[in-house]
């Protein structure tokens, strides 16, 4: 009887390390898979568009001859754009977090509007596109303008911000906020001196990830009319604009007649990509500086 149970268990342990090794190559296989398919693009990509990609294209307006078409425009319009998201977002999110952890009595409502900001996070981006257009388009009359595409892009990545915010608070340890209550500090030095410092890091991989998301995102954009035409540098918040994924969305459509839009769609695709790298690595360099003060 041992006999067999001894056999048994060999059986199953040989199953078990055969299924180890299988999962092992299965995950490795399909790592080396998505790298591939990156690898593929980033090198379609880059073939094409890197022949295009000089001082004139940097610097010149949007033109209707593709060989005297630039996106400085467009660089303009998303730095601007980002201008009017970012402390939007960081503002109304960390806020919104704060009051939710901080001062909000637990309950029902709370949780109610927890799982609402949760599920909101997965709502599609077009779906701010036509709020946005109601809202800020419409309703207030601003037009299609820097603010009103800033603000509908915060609506878009306002519930990631919130909901790593809060995530970032949870993290802090409760001995740190007891001690602050212990020397005599109210809840909003606690919150200043104590809380928000610690999270901060956290905060901010949260803020990364959604501002990231606002610069390559199309649809919203799209649905309130941001068109890709020959307008001027947009100077100020309340100027018409265009932002590097709409020229790209829109070039992407007419290299069906003209073949050399194809290159400059390419080539504002490098530019964009380049742009986040640089943004999220400076990101990144203060979230870990803020990290090692802590």
């Amino acid at each position: 009887m041992n006999h067999l149970s001894q056999q048994q268990h060999m059986r199953w342990m040989k199953v078990r390390l055969f299924t180890n090794q299988l999962s092992k190559v299965i995950f490795m296989l399909s790592a080396f898979f998505g790298l591939f398919v990156l690898a593929v693009l980033l090198y379609r990509v880059v073939s094409e568009g890197i022949g295009s990609i000089n001082f004139s294209f940097l610097t010149g307006k949007l033109s209707t001859q593709p060989e005297r078409a630039g996106i400085m425009g467009a660089i303009l319009g998303t730095l601007w754009l980002m201008l009017v998201v970012a402390p939007v977002t960081m503002f109304v999110g960390v806020g919104t977090a704060i009051y939710l952890e901080m001062y909000a009595k637990k309950g029902r409502l709370v949780s109610f509007i927890q799982t609402n900001i949760s599920n909101l996070a997965g709502v599609p981006s077009i779906v701010y596109g036509i709020l946005g257009l109601t809202v800020f388009v419409r309703t207030l009359n601003l037009g299609n303008v820097v603010l009103a595409g800033g603000l509908t892009m915060s609506l878009l990545i306002l519930p990631i911000v919130i909901v790593a915010s809060q995530e970032a608070i949870r993290s802090i340890p409760f001995h740190l906020s007891e001690a602050s209550y212990g020397l005599g500090a109210t809840k909003w030095q606690t919150i200043q001196r104590v809380i928000l410092p610690s999270a901060l890091p956290g905060i901010l991989t949260g803020a990364i990830l959604s501002l990231s998301r606002a610069i390559g995102e199309t649809a919203p954009l799209v649905v309130i009319g941001i068109p890709a035409l020959l307008i001027p540098f947009p100077g100020s918040i309340m100027d018409r604009f265009t932002v590097l994924p709409m020229q790209i969305y829109y070039w992407t459509l007419d290299a069906s007649l003209v073949a050399e839009y194809a290159n400059l769609a390419a080539a504002t695709i490098i530019v964009l990509l380049v742009t986040l790298f640089i943004l999220n690595s400076t990101a990144i360099i203060i979230r870990n500086k803020f990290g090692k003060v802590e």
